[in-house]
């Protein structure tokens, strides 16, 4: 694997870090509103392609599923050095994007959508691991989390400006401009990204070595539920805010806007704390706030500030965890398996997203369309991830010392 001494030279001792975290930070915002900005244009795109709202749901899972399948990528592809990697993957998110754009009907959508997504898991694991070499000593998760900022500011600017897109001009104009974004931080990616040599091929199947061992399934498992209870809530979030809090229809984006800066607030202060702490402790404390915030909003009765809050603090929740966890599994992988750890936590997520989505929806159906019981469903979910990153934490990271999970 590389090291410290691998970074480029000059460069990597230099202003080339910030830069190089820049670009990766800018690949971070073009896959974080490529996810999530179909929730936002979902009305206008079915309306356009001549499909209900359940089909032009499939539009979202097929992006899920090239985020799951597209991981291979880095299996065939770890003797690439990780800057070209990254390179490559966002030429893909700009083709899959572009293709999304010029899309005739829905199952080219479909297609187009899945593209998108092959990139997604595969690249956080290489800027996972890119970023924590380009960090100084002790700032690692600080480091992971300015890249992950740019899927944060995603959720905060991206997808409410894609959305004001579909809504005033063209879905398709949303498309083009995350094309345009992601070709061009293909450039910048090229350009300021220092040059890292491969990790340690330790062949096929030494890149899953590490699954062999129970303390990488614990927060595999815990970001999976985790996100699965973060999901039963934040899925119905933008009816929730108007049938508990008494939000009207056109302070929705601003209200959305506010989730992401709590996203983008959360994932840098986990990222410092992180630093300053240990990565599973981080993890649950998160994981913490956010269990406490989904019981608030089952328990608290709903007003605009109150729904504001809460929308605000299990957003900051939500990416409090994310760097400490990609951390975690990034080196839960060392020895040849970094690249896979790091995207194994992107698969987590967005296997639970998926799931929590579901459960939200059958509970909101079997309670009448009470709002509040979704964010309740979530919390055993929830409650469960902190008991797997505790039980982490105090069996691998002893007095605040790491102790290696594969060889505990």
């Amino acid at each position: 694997m590389a090291t410290r001494g691998d970074r480029g030279g000059k460069q990597g001792r230099t202003g080339g870090n910030g830069l190089g975290l820049f670009a990766l930070a800018a690949g971070a915002f073009v896959l974080g509103a490529a996810e999530f900005v179909m929730m936002g244009i979902l009305p206008q795109t079915a309306q356009t392609l001549q499909v209900s709202i359940p089909t032009a749901g499939h539009f979202i899972s097929a992006y899920a599923i090239g985020v799951c399948v597209g991981t291979l990528m880095l299996v065939f592809g770890r003797r690439i050095p990780p800057r070209t990697l990254i390179v490559m993957f966002m030429v893909i998110a700009c083709a899959g994007n572009a293709l999304s754009a010029m899309a005739v009907n829905a199952p080219m959508l479909v297609g187009a959508r899945f593209l998108a997504g092959l990139p997604h898991g595969a690249f956080f694991g290489t800027a996972t691991l890119i970023a924590k070499l380009l960090a100084r000593k002790g700032k690692e998760a600080r480091a992971v989390a300015s890249m992950v900022t740019g899927q944060t500011v995603a959720n905060m600017l991206g997808v409410p400006a894609g959305t004001l897109l579909a809504e005033h001009m063209s879905w398709r104009l949303a498309f083009v401009a995350l094309a345009a974004c992601a070709a061009v931080t293909a450039v910048l990616a090229r350009a300021w990204i220092p040059s890292v040599a491969p990790v340690r091929d330790a062949g096929l199947r030494g890149q899953f070595r590490f699954l062999r061992q129970p303390g990488p399934w614990m927060v595999l498992i815990a970001v999976f539920v985790g996100n699965t209870g973060i999901f039963c809530w934040w899925s119905y979030v933008s009816p929730w805010l108007q049938k508990v809090g008494g939000w009207p229809n056109n302070t929705i984006s601003a209200l959305m806007m506010l989730a992401g800066f709590g996203m983008v607030v959360g994932g840098l202060i986990g990222g410092r704390i992180a630093d300053r702490w240990v990565p599973g402790g981080t993890s649950a404390l998160g994981q913490c706030i956010a269990c406490l915030g989904l019981l608030a909003v089952f328990l608290v009765p709903g007003s605009r500030w109150s729904t504001a809050l809460f929308a605000f603090v299990i957003s900051f929740a939500l990416f409090f965890v994310s760097a400490p966890q990609q951390l975690l599994m990034a080196e839960a992988g060392k020895g040849g398996g970094e690249l896979i750890g790091g995207a194994t936590v992107q698969i987590a997520f967005n296997f639970g997203n998926a799931v929590g989505s579901m459960v939200g929806g059958g509970v909101l159906d079997a309670s009448h369309m009470n709002y509040r019981y979704p964010a309740l469903s979530g919390v055993p979910f929830a409650a469960l991830a902190v008991l797997l990153l505790a039980f982490y934490s105090v069996r691998y990271e002893r007095c605040g010392r790491d102790v290696d999970p594969l060889r505990a």
